[in-house]
């Protein structure tokens, strides 16, 4: 069980690596969303989609008012708040034996 926790924790690594942080976020959304929502698929997809479009867009004005004139680059926005739910997340389940 633990080869497999370490081989999935690399290749998600690696896929972040490759296709940014913004695909990280987009990773959670949806379990947040099952969370709110319930388990309906349908329902999940829904909400994820709005959740995301509401998210990036909040995450972009956020980005673009922290360092005026300058833009800060949206990946650390998404990358920050991806990370700490992942990080609650994990913290939510204890880790079975």
């Amino acid at each position: 069980m633990g080869h497999a926790l370490a081989v999935a924790a690399l290749v998600t690594g690696v896929m972040v690596a490759f296709s940014g942080v913004i695909g990280f976020v987009g990773l959670m959304i949806p379990h947040f969303m099952r969370l709110v929502v319930g388990g309906d698929n349908a329902r999940v997809l829904l909400a994820a989609m709005l959740a995301w479009t509401v998210f990036l867009v909040q995450a972009d004005i956020i980005a673009r008012k922290i360092k005026r004139p300058e833009d800060l680059p949206i990946g650390i926005i998404t990358g920050l708040v991806g990370g700490l739910f992942f990080v609650w997340l994990l913290r939510r389940r204890p880790m079975a034996a």
